[in-house]
């Protein structure tokens, strides 16, 4: 690491970062990209040791190998916080930092807003609205419910405080199990068989590793209950796909809030779309008025503590995946 190193902002809208950057590093030799395919070329014109990135055109087409298995680039800092596009990665070669925490509370309230959004049957009230129907109608309380929640980083404890609040069980699985605030039961994985029929709504705040892959598959919805709601905030491959269809083509769970997908944008002719059951959004639980202004900020403070030679925050195990 240098004291003085070319640094590239790789985001599709980039000048927040580069406005932070300006103010916090205007020393710094700093370029900016907001492609793709340019990011390659980017980097080597400034021999870049440090690369902002944020992923913001999908999965698939992302220039990992420009990032991670660059001649120069000494530290990715990921905008955001999921890494599984830039896995594997030699961190003896290549440290990558995450922005952790950048949404955790925006998450939490998207996660609350959908079970009580199934609760309060809001969907259903909206279709006879438009009809301008007057039904009779049921609203339900989750006071007394309990919540899985399936990775407790930073936004599945802002979930499970504001699931407390709200006077709900809580139930939470992580790694390496331990005493966890305003979490009522710390489970590992190995409980899950166990956990899903106790749950009302089961969140998924997990990473996407090779352990948590369609961690919620058949066998989990066979024993959820039928009243039970899934929210995904997580990564898409977490929820097996074909597994969920087929779970609300049998009528096996109440229904499902969906931020992420396998494949993403979601293809028009994919079945999710179709049920009335399902709520999807276009991976947007993280997106905020402020985030990007708030994720460069972390970044810029961490950009010190390289320029000092000091321990960076947020660094990602590879193995672990977080």
């Amino acid at each position: 690491m240098s004291a003085h190193p070319p640094v590239i902002v790789h985001a599709g809208e980039p000048g927040p970062a580069l406005a932070m950057l300006a103010e916090s590093h205007p020393d710094l030799r700093v370029k900016a990209c907001d492609s793709y395919a340019g990011l390659a070329e980017a980097i080597a014109e400034i021999q870049a040791e440090v690369v902002y990135s944020v992923r913001f055109a999908g999965t698939p087409l992302f220039p990992r190998r420009a990032l991670v298995e660059s001649a120069t680039v000494r530290w990715v800092s990921v905008g955001g916080s999921g890494t599984d596009h830039l896995r594997p990665w030699d961190s003896a070669k290549v440290t990558v930092t995450n922005a952790a925490g950048v949404a955790a509370d925006m998450m939490a309230e998207y996660a609350l807003g959908a079970m009580l959004s199934f609760s309060l049957d809001l969907p259903g009230f909206a279709v006879h609205q438009r009809a301008r129907r007057w039904t009779a109608g049921k609203v339900e309380p989750i006071a007394g419910r309990t919540v899985l929640i399936l990775g407790l980083g930073k936004a599945g404890q802002a979930l499970a405080r504001r699931a407390k609040a709200m006077d709900m069980t809580t139930l939470g699985v992580r790694a390496r199990p331990r005493p966890t605030a305003y979490v009522d039961e710390v489970h590992s994985s190995d409980s899950l068989p166990d956990l899903w029929a106790r749950a009302d709504f089961i969140v998924c705040c997990l990473p996407l590793l090779e352990t948590t892959r369609g961690i919620v598959g058949r066998e989990a919805f066979a024993a959820m209950k039928p009243t039970a709601v899934l929210i995904d905030v997580s990564r898409g491959g977490v929820v097996e796909e074909a597994a969920l269809v087929a779970a609300l083509d049998a009528g096996r769970i109440k229904g499902a809030a969906l931020d992420v997908f396998a494949t993403e944008p979601l293809p028009a002719d994919h079945p999710l779309w179709g049920y009335k059951n399902v709520l999807i959004t276009p991976h947007c639980s993280s997106v905020y008025d402020g985030w990007e202004t708030r994720s460069a900020r972390m970044f810029a403070e961490n950009l010190e503590r390289y320029r000092r030679g000091e321990k960076l925050t947020n660094v990602v195990d590879p193995a672990r995946g977080y």
